[in-house]
């Protein structure tokens, strides 16, 4: 019998340009890590930290200049000064280890495969300029994650984005109280769309 398992996770955006990361490992799957992070927010503050780095790794972060890497073991002090810990380590004594350091600082911690040791996952993302939606499975399927996130990137026109900034705009022309300028964007919004699709 299939339990019913409501979906606890509360989906936040972070603006990473204004936190410290720490990223243990240096491998592929660091590689896809710093890949959805600077992906999405080019201005992260990265550090990596990996007794090996691999060449692909730092040829990505050649154009993110605010990553450092530093090949060599990793250090609790390493966690002295960071916000965000992803930990992308096969080596499941190091994983702990991070993830025992990081609860002792309130440290929120992502290590990659292992949910039960997780604080925060990366889902999938569709972006269409200043549109993202973030989309989760609660860890039962990245593929039809990923399915969905194809669909969504092919029905989203890419002109959304000149709408996004036209209701900017009327937002800050619009008079009244809150409930009236809902009111008013609500109605624009219906137009607006409408004439996109019936996106």
């Amino acid at each position: 019998m299939i339990k019913n398992t409501e979906n606890q996770l509360f989906p936040v955006f972070l603006q990473l340009n204004r936190l410290r990361t720490l990223l243990v490992g240096g491998s592929t799957v660091a590689l896809e890590k710093l890949s959805a992070l600077l992906v999405n927010s080019p201005h992260s503050n990265v550090t990596v930290v990996a007794k090996r780095i691999i060449p692909n790794v730092r040829e990505f972060v050649k154009s993110y200049p605010s990553v450092q890497l530093h090949e060599r073991a990793f250090e609790d002090a390493d966690l002295a000064h960071v916000d965000l810990v992803l930990v992308a380590s096969n080596n499941a004594r190091l994983n702990r280890q991070i993830r025992e350091e990081s609860r002792k600082r309130n440290l929120l911690i992502n290590v990659a495969d292992k949910p039960e040791l997780c604080d925060f996952y990366l889902g999938s993302v569709v972006k269409k300029g200043n549109l993202k939606i973030g989309i989760s499975t609660n860890g039962k399927s990245p593929t039809i994650a990923k399915r969905i996130k194809e669909l969504l990137n092919e029905a989203l026109p890419d002109e959304i984005d000149e709408t996004l900034n036209y209701m900017s705009q009327l937002r800050d022309l619009l008079k009244g109280d809150f409930t009236d300028k809902v009111k008013a964007l609500n109605a624009h919004t219906a137009v607006l769309l409408t004439k996109e699709g019936n996106i």
